[in-house]
């Protein structure tokens, strides 16, 4: 698998798997019986509940709107946990945050964000990389697409799909391109249990101030260019969107 594609994978699981933490340090917290782990969390992706919850069929949560630094506004039910990362890709740093919420019947929405370098997103057209993150995280979870679609947010280029998987439930998911910027929404919850919030959570968000689209680079035969050029250039080429990496000449 491609470095970007790891990257990619990674971008649509963090809010699962913070989330899945959040659940699972929730149940510890409330339940006094049963063997202690020390506070230590185990497979968090699995700790989303499948089975039917007390109270699943009570009324739907309240959103409320949520304005994150990263240039963004979502509804969410409750205060999101937020974690924010930097990691390595070549030379250069991607910047990530991650927002998740969970509701008491056990559903989780979520929405991350990945900030790539302007020249590798140049380099790979927006539908490849939308469908190497669905199917990352299809892998990622066992899970069979139910049904996709093209989607797009204020003109930028998007997917959404719905995921069947039996580790952690049912997935709703949308992804956006926008700029270097890739979006990632999750509502995850117990098939078991009709969900009628999905839809206006994922509707919710709303860009502020968004980049103009990055149009797509094809390299010229021979060159070799390509998502792994990119990555392997020095940080002086790779994070300096306007400046050309230097080609070399065939021999």
């Amino acid at each position: 698998m491609r470095p970007l594609s790891r990257l990619l994978l990674a971008s649509l699981t963090t809010l699962a798997l913070i989330a899945g933490a959040c659940a699972n340090q929730q149940k510890t917290d409330d339940s006094s019986s049963g063997s202690s782990s020390g506070g230590q969390a185990t497979s968090t992706i699995e700790d989303v509940p499948n089975e039917p919850t007390p109270g699943a069929d009570g009324p739907a949560p309240a959103f409320k709107p949520y304005e994150a630094t990263e240039g963004f506004t979502i509804g969410m039910p409750t205060e999101p946990k937020v974690e924010r990362n930097q990691v390595p890709l070549g030379a250069n740093t991607v910047n990530t945050a991650a927002f998740s919420s969970r509701t008491e019947d056990g559903t989780i929405y979520s929405i991350s964000t990945a900030d790539y370098p302007e020249r590798l997103v140049a380099s790979r057209p927006p539908e490849a990389l939308l469908n190497e993150g669905k199917d990352g995280l299809v892998k990622q979870v066992q899970g069979t697409i139910k049904e996709e679609a093209d989607a797009t947010l204020d003109g930028y280029p998007g997917k959404s799909y719905t995921v069947s998987s039996p580790v952690v439930g049912e997935i709703k998911a949308r992804n956006f391109l926008v700029g270097p910027r890739l979006y990632t929404l999750l509502v995850i919850y117990n098939p078991n249990h009709p969900n009628t919030t999905a839809e206006p959570f994922l509707d919710s968000l709303k860009l502020v101030n968004p980049p103009p689209a990055i149009t797509t680079v094809t390299p010229d035969a021979g060159t070799g260019a390509d998502a792994g050029t990119i990555e392997g250039a020095d940080a002086g080429t790779a994070t300096d969107a306007g400046t050309a990496a230097p080609r070399r000449r065939k021999k």
